[in-house]
């Protein structure tokens, strides 16, 4: 028998480096349970042993099964567990038994169900505890190493592979995995997901040392409801976010939303303005919509930080500064007033030009090389001593007539540009801006849906900068 200290709390290694399996459930064709999970394993590229675990199936999907955890040829790193709740603790045992420390428990039926459910909680986490083993879940949609193709995902997505890069998403909530989101029109790369689920062992403070460490994680983003150990996760917090940028949405702010986590999850919603506060003093970057989980990450990703709080924009409308101005106030920016030199060359430009918001739609009906001036004058915004960051505004024309001005522009930045770049496209024609997007977005540049988003996004990059050069840590 182990002991509980025989495992790490932070050690999540054997959950998203597993060199074997166990896939214990049903391997039934359909949109969820061990046949699904096994075939996502196959076809994401994971390169360990899969060893399915059921007494009813000789094989499936070419793949010997096994009647169970005792009869595997050698011992499985991680089991993942989706079967009737009742069972469970038996199956739990078994596992530890035959050697297995790592437990993905998908099942449900605990203590988001009812009274017994929270019993048969406390039980499994009794056998846990007495032979080391550690757990994530019950009720969880599981986890996702997408650099090493573990995309164990019970339900299927209909696609198992994504681009890879440096964003962890994580959350109590199994709305972030594959099935559930469309990872695969991402603009940025995603390194690993996980729900937690009921967290009745391993939770969001566990999972930040791991991610603390981890050199394929460079930004996190986090969805909580409940938040069980507060001062640790002040501590932990404090401690990742001077280290990587941290974002995190919490929901459950109001009675009925807090009644509503209850049943999801079996635990009860930490008090709003307590979070405010925690964000504030640890540093997290506090998220107020669920998409923002998955859309604001990759402005960390592709844009340097900002060196101060001034905020340049170039827009077709003068409308958009004075949203601009309200957002960024928000968030500690302010519009910038372009420097003397910088004014001068674009008021002989065009009368009018040369304050900020910098509007060049009145000038657009006289320019005749649109693409010289346009890039000329993104340039000089950039370069202007004035401007730490800038919101660039495109206009999707029913014809694409500037697509190809817009493209060289954001061509020569990508080698140029020293500050970050954020850009909202608007027009007539979805197809033409979603096409113009996804350009942009494929030369590094960040675009978002909404102009609140835009300059939220620069806020976020601002209020980390500050927050590193307070701890004197370089920008």
């Amino acid at each position: 028998m182990a002991t509980s200290g025989s495992n790490s709390l932070s050690d999540f290694s054997l959950f998203f480096e597993p060199k074997s399996v166990a896939v214990i459930g049903s391997f039934r064709e359909g949109t969820f349970g061990g046949y699904v999970a096994i075939k996502s394993l196959l076809k994401a590229g994971y390169g360990g042993r899969i060893h399915p675990v059921n007494p009813g199936y000789a094989e499936v999907l070419g793949l010997k099964v096994y009647p169970s955890v005792r009869e595997l040829p050698s011992k499985a790193d991680l089991a993942l567990i989706m079967i009737n709740a009742r069972r469970v603790p038996g199956v739990i045992r078994e596992c530890a038994e035959s050697g297995i420390r790592a437990i993905v428990l998908v099942a449900d039926g605990f203590a988001e169900r009812d009274r017994e459910g929270a019993r048969l909680q406390e039980e499994v986490v009794g056998i846990a505890r007495e032979w080391g083993v550690r757990i994530i879940g019950p009720n969880t949609a599981g986890l996702v190493n997408n650099l090493n193709g573990f995309n164990p995902s019970p339900y299927d997505a209909g696609y198992y592979g994504f681009k890879k890069g440096a964003v962890t998403i994580c959350s109590q909530t199994g709305m972030i995995n594959p099935q559930a989101y469309p990872y695969r029109d991402l603009g940025f790369g995603v390194s690993k997901l996980c729900d937690f689920g009921n967290k009745c062992d391993l939770d969001e403070c566990d999972l930040l040392e791991y991610l603390e460490k981890d050199p394929t994680t460079a930004v996190i983003s986090m969805y909580l409801e409940t938040i069980r150990d507060g001062r640790r996760f002040l501590a932990v917090c404090e401690r990742v976010a001077t280290k990587k940028p941290l974002l995190a949405i919490k929901l459950g702010a109001t009675r009925e939303g807090a009644r509503a986590s209850a049943s999801h999850t079996g635990s009860l919603a930490i008090d709003d303005k307590i979070f405010e506060a925690a964000c504030r003093q640890s540093g997290i970057l506090r998220l107020h919509e669920f998409n923002e989980l998955f859309e604001l990450p990759k402005v960390f990703t592709s844009q340097p930080l900002p060196k101060g709080n001034r905020l340049g924009l170039v827009s077709y409308t003068g409308a958009i500064g004075v949203l601009a101005a309200d957002e960024g106030a928000k968030y500690g920016l302010t519009l910038a007033s372009l420097a003397s030199e910088t004014a001068g060359k674009f008021e002989d430009l065009f009368p009018g030009l040369g304050s900020m918001p910098v509007d060049i739609g009145p000038m657009i009906p006289s320019v005749k090389d649109f693409s010289t001036v346009y890039s000329g004058i993104l340039q000089a915004v950039l370069r202007d001593e004035n401007v730490d960051s800038l919101f660039n505004v495109l206009w999707a024309d029913a014809y694409g007539n500037n697509t190809k001005a817009y493209l060289d522009t954001y061509e020569e930045l990508k080698g140029s540009a020293r500050k970050p770049v954020v850009t909202w496209i608007y027009g007539p024609n979805p197809a033409k801006v979603l096409d113009l997007t996804g350009r942009i977005e494929g030369l590094g540049f960040p675009v978002f849906g909404e102009p609140e988003r835009c300059v939220k996004a620069l806020g976020l990059l601002f209020q980390y900068a500050n927050r590193l050069q307070r701890n004197g840590l370089p920008v």
